[in-house]
């Protein structure tokens, strides 16, 4: 559909991933300045010290559950890691124990044969070219096998501490139908929080936005009763 604003034409169009209207022309209504401010600062006080629900030991198996789980749960992923970390917490005995058994002890997650190789090659690049070590450097992150910019910035942020933005479904949605960080692409809505972001709150800026979007900004039937910023959100379509 088309709306008239400020006598130009916006496009808007409904998506499917953020399940609200995203602009895609040039005017973008977003929330200021001040509401962003306070957005985070109410967010803070129900969870001060967000954190992954993803269980790890180390920046090894922090990278390796957070490549297990693309497109899938972090409940399902913490059931293949259980058994998974037991016997392999470095790249070592991850190579040690084979890409065919780690793909079988993987195999509950979606994905799981190209996941289980991508697993076992980051392994060897690790040993072969960084000593093992987890790099903290976003293009060194991106070099290992199964790692894209979101990894990248998840490992970043989780194990390193950097105030990176990890953009997935929940952050993308909320983003978008809050007027937070509007965009039509993951890295528009990446660059976006990059820039509006308050400093007291970037660290932990992206862990706030999936769990509220996990349990209370959900996709189709959003909490807006229970929702802490709904008298500043811009969603049009609030229920009860």
């Amino acid at each position: 559909m088309y709306v008239q604003k400020r006598g130009r034409f916006v496009t808007y169009s409904r998506n499917i991933f953020t399940d609200c209207v995203v602009a895609t022309g040039n005017v973008v209504l977003g929330m200021k300045k001040e509401q962003i401010y306070t957005f985070f600062e109410r967010l803070s006080e129900v969870e001060q010290s967000p954190e992954t629900e993803l269980q790890f030991t180390n920046p090894f198996t922090l990278t390796v559950a957070v490549v297990l789980s693309a497109q899938a749960t972090d409940k399902g992923v913490n059931r293949a890691t259980a058994e998974l970390f037991r016997l392999a917490d470095t790249p070592e005995k991850m190579i040690a124990l084979g890409e065919d058994r780690i793909r079988d002890l993987v195999k509950t997650i979606g994905l799981f044969r190209t996941k289980a190789k991508n697993v076992y090659l980051l392994s060897v690049k690790l040993r072969d070219e960084f000593e093992s070590t987890v790099p903290r450097e976003r293009d060194q992150l991106m070099s290992l096998p199964g790692v894209g910019r979101k990894t990248a910035n998840v490992v970043m942020n989780v194990a390193f501490g950097e105030p990176t933005f990890a953009v997935d479904t929940h952050v993308y949605r909320l983003s978008n139908r809050t007027g937070l960080a509007p965009g039509k692409t993951v890295m528009d809505v990446e660059k976006k929080l990059e820039k509006r972001v308050p400093d007291p709150f970037r660290v932990h800026a992206h862990h706030w936005l999936i769990l509220h979007g996990r349990y209370i900004c959900v996709a189709r039937k959003p909490k807006c009763g229970q929702c802490v910023v709904s008298d500043i959100c811009k969603f049009k379509d609030k229920a009860g």
